[in-house]
């Protein structure tokens, strides 16, 4: 296999990585102990890590390679964002989610509703978010969305470690949930809205705790 190759097969698994959760803003992505574990040169996995950093996914640190630490005015604009996109992203998916990908939606709910801590509780939410976003027909939506899904990681996280912030979330998803069950686009994308002014609502209040 080529170094080519190589780096896109590495870049592909730490995105999936990134985009279900797998990777936390405390953790800390070392060239070399990923060549190791992929049986690999460092160099490969290296501009695999400069290539996610180029697409926004990771930011270079002292330390390795991490989630990108997100001033306030950036957080404001990943919101921004957010309900630029999603409502209509969500409804163009309740519209195009397969059976298959009905089930694997409602095992990440039960999942996440059962989940014994943050960790779990947020891997099935990013799994969630996955799904549904893997059913988008406008490939050029999805890949924009999915670029700034690291940093909404990083922020969700945080939001997560609140008990009230999970049951609120787990609330908002189970009324997506059934959304998308209906192939209702009007209901989702409006239960999308109020689900991320909800989410920078607890952000906000998060924030001014500390």
């Amino acid at each position: 296999m080529t170094r080519t190759n190589h780096r896109t097969r590495i870049r592909d698994e730490i995105r999936a990585r990134l985009l279900t959760g797998q990777i936390g803003p405390s953790d800390r992505l070392i060239d070399h102990a990923i060549a190791a574990e992929m049986g690999v040169s460092r160099m490969p996995v290296r501009e695999a890590l400069m290539q996610l950093v180029s697409e926004g996914y990771l930011a270079s640190t002292s330390r390795g390679f991490a989630l990108p630490d997100l001033s306030p005015e950036r957080i404001a604009q990943v919101f921004t964002l957010r309900k630029l996109l999603e409502p209509h992203a969500a409804g163009s998916a309740a519209q195009s989610l397969t059976p298959e990908a009905l089930s694997a939606l409602a095992g990440a709910l039960k999942d996440l509703e059962e989940a014994p801590d943050t960790a779990a509780f947020h891997r099935a939410s990013e799994t969630f978010r996955t799904t549904w976003l893997a059913a988008l027909p406008n490939h050029e939506l999805r890949e924009t969305i999915q670029r700034y899904s690291a940093q909404v990681q990083a922020v969700r996280l945080a939001t997560m470690k609140d008990p009230a912030a999970r049951r609120t979330i787990a609330q908002g998803l189970s009324a997506l949930m059934t959304a998308f069950q209906a192939r209702d686009a009007l209901a989702a994308a409006d239960l999308m809205t109020r689900f991320i002014h909800q989410a920078e609502d607890s952000h906000h209040s998060q924030t001014r705790t500390k």
